[in-house]
């Protein structure tokens, strides 16, 4: 999303300053220059400490006249809040952010709203998080509360593998950011059934569903999505209660002035939510919608941030269903081959696709960060999408050595 940001942007009529901590992040081994680099202003502050980040914005506010503020990556989305608050600026409210981003104050609200839910227990060491499996039934989900991306989110059957699970994330005490970690994690009674998320925008307390994406997930103890149609296959009821559950999420957590995704599982029993994300979905899921729909996700992000009212009509594209599907490896080393892709620039299905070159650093995939590449497609067809991109990846060859 940091990368359709920028055009978004410039496409609902603004220009933007950037503000990092670490411009480095964005030029270190980038092939081509990131688009968040062609803003207007590019500021230098250290964004985790908003006590010395908040006057410093001001005095940008007083120079520059911003219309708002935003961000595309979750362990800032409270910090947004903050300073939109403090600015004066349009935008959700701090503590619903911070609950929407803190995975068992979402639990914990939508459980007292009456939001359907897994079973779950917050809890801070091994042996409180036994004895609440215990107490659930395993198999479990062990889950940090304040990361994203799937990282260290890990199936356990039995006490041995949930201590594992928890010595794995005991051992990464700081976020991509720099972030000091919370000590809590949520174990929480395993889900069966299929994922899907709901796309949404709500706007001065108006909430629009935009639509429902479906996802595939492999890398079990892990869960990694490395595939997602819009729009989902599903029957009227289905999607129903799915959106119906999405718009409860939002109700219990006060979420407004936002757009969200927000996923949700599919079970036998009816949905059950899984976590609530205040920010347009990542892996290329709001280009997938915009392909489908014509509404601009990131350019409806910025207007919405803006104090704007987004135009949320559906337009005719001609794309029935479009897709992404990602290639993942199960072992670690140095890719040596990947093959497979040679007529993908003929296909006219195909509107967009990456792969890893020979002599990439592979890691093993745990999470939603080690892609070794996408394909993207287009149809006319509806619920057609998907298996079509699932088989694209599947007809590569991937050699690593190790």
């Amino acid at each position: 999303m940091s990368t359709l940001l920028p055009a978004g942007i410039g496409d609902s009529g603004h220009t933007f300053s950037f503000l990092t901590r670490d411009l480095g992040h964005y030029l270190r081994g980038k092939p081509s220059t990131h688009p968040l680099l062609g803003a207007a202003n590019v500021f230098t502050a250290e964004t985790n400490d908003e006590d010395t980040l908040l006057p410093y914005v001001r005095r940008l506010h007083g120079a520059l006249g911003f219309d708002g503020v935003l961000s595309s990556c979750d362990y800032y989305l409270p910090t947004v809040a903050a300073i939109a608050a403090d600015l004066g600026l349009p935008g959700p409210g701090r503590d619903a952010v911070a609950a929407a981003c803190q995975k068992h104050r979402t639990r914990e609200l939508c459980l007292a709203a009456g939001v359907p839910g897994p079973a779950f227990a917050v809890v801070t060491g091994a042996r409180e998080a036994v004895e609440a499996a215990r107490g659930i039934g395993y198999p479990v989900v062990a889950k940090p509360v304040d990361l994203c991306g799937g990282m260290f989110v890990t199936r356990a059957d039995d006490d041995a593998q949930l201590r594992e699970a928890l010595d794995r994330l005991g051992g990464f005490p700081r976020n991509a950011r720099g972030q000091e970690r919370s000590p809590q994690v949520l174990v929480e009674k395993l889900l069966h059934g299929t994922e899907f998320s709901v796309e949404t925008v709500t706007a001065r307390g108006i909430t629009t569903v935009v639509g429902v994406t479906d996802k595939r997930l492999t890398g079990a103890p892990a869960f990694i999505e490395v595939g997602h149609m819009f729009p989902a296959a599903l029957s009227r009821a289905e999607h129903d209660a799915l959106i119906g559950t999405a718009r409860a999420a939002i109700t219990a957590l006060g979420l407004d002035d936002t757009v969200a995704h927000i996923e949700i599982m599919l079970t036998a029993e009816g949905p059950r939510l899984i976590e609530v994300n205040p920010r347009p979905a990542g892996n290329r899921i709001s280009e997938l919608v915009r392909r489908v729909t014509g509404i601009d996700l990131a350019a409806v992000h910025a207007q919405v941030a803006a104090g704007q009212t987004p135009d949320l009509a559906v337009r005719t594209t001609g794309i029935g269903s479009a897709a992404i599907a990602f290639v993942v490896s199960q072992e670690a080393g140095t890719l040596t081959a990947l093959s497979g892709a040679q007529d993908w620039p003929l296909d006219p299905r195909i509107v967009e696709h990456t792969l890893a070159e020979p002599g990439a650093t592979v890691q093993a995939a745990t999470n939603n960060n080690n892609y070794l590449g996408h394909v993207m497609v287009a149809v006319e067809s509806s619920r057609a999408a998907g298996d079509l991109a699932q088989s694209l990846i599947d007809s590569l060859s991937v050699e690593v050595a190790g």
